[in-house]
């Protein structure tokens, strides 16, 4: 495994669902910016921000565990998105393309968390 973020998958999926509801968020009147757009740029954020941090923690432990907070920004924007949704900041299209996204960040979340610590084991010489 690499040392370096930026080739961890996840995090790069993640920065680029936060960098779309971002631009999606900054075309949004005053209120709505100021209400649902600031909490769903946070929650959005906060899912690759959590990993980042994760991923720099000496111990498996402490990356597992900012993995889960990641996992429940992963939550809270499912439910921004439905309100912005419901208050018709964007469209049903739009709806089912970016929960559609954070699925996929989630399974693969899921999958990371499962490999954080574990040891590939390779096989020595003369081993089959």
């Amino acid at each position: 495994m690499s040392n370096r973020i930026e080739d961890l998958e996840i995090y790069n999926l993640s920065e680029a669902f936060a960098d779309k509801i971002w631009f999606l968020a900054i075309k949004w009147d005053f209120l709505a910016k100021d209400t649902i757009g600031k909490q769903t740029v946070r929650s959005s954020d906060s899912i690759g921000a959590n990993i980042a941090e994760g991923f720099g923690r000496y111990h498996y432990k402490e990356n597992k565990n900012f993995c889960y907070f990641s996992r429940g920004s992963i939550i809270e924007t499912k439910g921004w998105l439905k309100k912005a949704k419901t208050r018709a900041l964007i469209t049903e299209e739009e709806y089912h393309l970016l929960l559609s996204q954070l699925e996929t960040i989630h399974i693969k979340l899921n999958i990371y968390i499962k490999l954080i610590g574990k040891v590939t084991k390779t096989n020595q010489p003369g081993e089959e």
